[in-house]
């Protein structure tokens, strides 16, 4: 079932009608339901799917809790890790790696006879996945108490507004609050809605508009090139953010109706000054998951030098691999880990620079950081959309193939005519782009909501009724599409 369906916008307010008028003690059972049924519009077989890592699970984290002895526990730990990982792998990742041991046994003429796995990606196997290892891996490490109670625990693992894509929450923050009465509270639904409100705004009107002109070029290659790979390349790094962080807003502000509160993923990204910066701000829930339960066991920063450089790189490495079973994914996440490695080597010497040159904290010099990293981004960006990797280098090739003509306003708005769209869509794309980073802006102050209930009745309404008519008006319904990480 997607955010933005139909589905959903008569599904969600009966599951909360529901929810609180049953008592406290029988809430579980709804929203374990409600999860399950969530989950299975997709595919009904798959279910089996987090049945069984749920059951695993529980009962791997209940043997554990009755050992003393944390060497004693490691055999269940694994139990877990190659129980979970290895459905990850079967689904995800059997497929990529049987490919591509097909064609190194091409190239020596070795006859290799395995057969694909004819199979489709779970919805969200990812993010389940990882929720559920890490609740067994605090357990081990006697970081969170085991749970008992077996329904509960599903629900932790497959509570629906963010069973498919996150945030990915640790066991001690969520699974206390199914055990506290969450009472009805206007103020709470209030502030839930005004966050679903703004995150359906940012997927079916900012991301799905843009997406338009993304699609259009990085599936048809071939027929463009300079100009409007630079567009779609800026339009993709807008789209992803958008369809990302508003399914992010939509989780947080469906369970916030609820009263559960979901930890934040996204605080304003482009805006960083460094890569480090960015991933402190980007998919915040994996990028702390990766840190806690890959770089700090591989030794993190307290090792020698080397061993630094390779911990951090083989944890983006591996965090490009999550994303999904293509090289593409996996250039990008070393790009991103080399990114962070020159910038430790480099540390020095720049600061000696900025301090010779007086600019070290200066309002240009935030600018230039700022500008720097997002170029950067929108890089590595280009390997996150490619659909291979000839195709990535097709685009970071052609892009600037005719640099010349972009100081000529009447063959830019020409190159721009060719991506399938009316110019005044292009300026209504880039007006929206503006208006949410305006937003950004503003949320750096404190929460935009929280400080739009200070201000008069009429200014808040219009608000509500310009996000509500921009859904309705400027949403491209010919295209309601998935939103982007369902594939991870």
């Amino acid at each position: 079932m997607l955010f933005n369906s139909l589905q959903f916008l008569i599904f969600f307010p009966i599951v909360v009608s529901i929810f609180f008028l049953l008592p406290q003690k029988r809430r579980w059972i709804l929203l374990l339901i409600a999860s399950y049924y969530f989950y299975m519009c997709w595919k009904v077989e798959y279910i089996v799917l987090i049945i069984t890592s749920t059951l695993i699970d529980y009962f791997v984290a209940q043997k554990m809790a009755a050992l003393k002895e944390k060497f004693k526990r490691k055999k269940w730990l694994l139990i877990s890790l190659f129980s979970n990982l290895g459905i990850l792998f079967g689904f995800k990742y059997f497929n990529f790696v049987n490919a591509n041991v097909q064609a190194l046994f091409d190239n020596f003429n070795i006859f290799y006879g395995v057969p694909a796995f004819d199979v489709l990606l779970p919805v969200g196997i990812s993010f389940y996945t990882f929720q559920t290892l890490s609740y067994t891996i605090d357990v081990y490490n006697g970081k969170t108490p085991v749970q008992n109670h077996l329904g509960i625990f599903a629900v932790y693992v497959s509570f629906f507004p963010q069973l498919v894509a996150g945030p990915i929450e640790r066991s001690r923050h969520l699974l206390p609050q199914f055990y506290v009465e969450h009472k009805f509270s206007y103020d709470r639904v209030k502030y839930g809605l005004q966050q679903m409100l703004w995150g359906f705004f940012k997927k079916v009107v900012i991301a799905d508009r843009l997406a338009i002109v993304v699609d259009g070029v990085y599936n048809n290659l071939d027929n463009y090139s300079g100009f409007s790979l630079v567009v779609a390349t800026f339009f993709f790094a807008f789209q992803i953010y958008c369809d990302f962080s508003g399914y992010t807003d939509i989780a947080i502000g469906s369970a916030r109706v609820m009263g559960f509160e979901l930890i934040d993923n996204f605080k304003r990204p482009y805006f960083s000054k460094s890569i480090s910066e960015f991933w402190k701000r980007w998919h915040i829930s994996l990028s702390t998951w990766f840190r806690d339960y890959l770089y700090i066991p591989l030794g993190g920063n307290r090792v020698v030098k080397w061993r630094w450089y390779y911990n951090l790189f083989i944890t983006f490495l591996i965090s490009g691999f999550w994303h999904g079973a293509n090289w593409t994914f996996l250039v990008w996440g070393a790009l991103h880990g080399t990114y962070l490695i020159i910038a430790i080597v480099l540390i020095k010497p720049k600061k000696y620079i900025l301090n010779m040159l007086n600019l070290k904290g200066g309002f240009i010099h935030k600018i230039y950081r700022v500008t720097f990293t997002f170029t950067l981004v929108v890089f590595a960006w280009i390997f996150f959309r490619a659909n291979n990797i000839s195709d990535a280098f097709y685009v970071i090739n052609n892009m600037f193939s005719d640099i010349g003509d972009y100081t000529d306003f009447g063959k830019m708005k020409l190159s721009l005519r060719g991506l399938g769209v009316g110019m005044n869509d292009i300026l209504i794309s880039v007006g929206l782009i503006t208006f949410m980073e305006l937003y950004n802006l503003y949320e750096r102050s404190g929460d935009v909501w929280g400080k739009l209930e200070n201000k008069p009745k009429w200014i808040r309404w219009s608000i509500y009724y310009i996000l509500l008519f921009g859904i309705l008006f400027l949403a491209p319904y010919s295209r309601v599409s998935n939103f982007i990480y369902f594939q991870f």
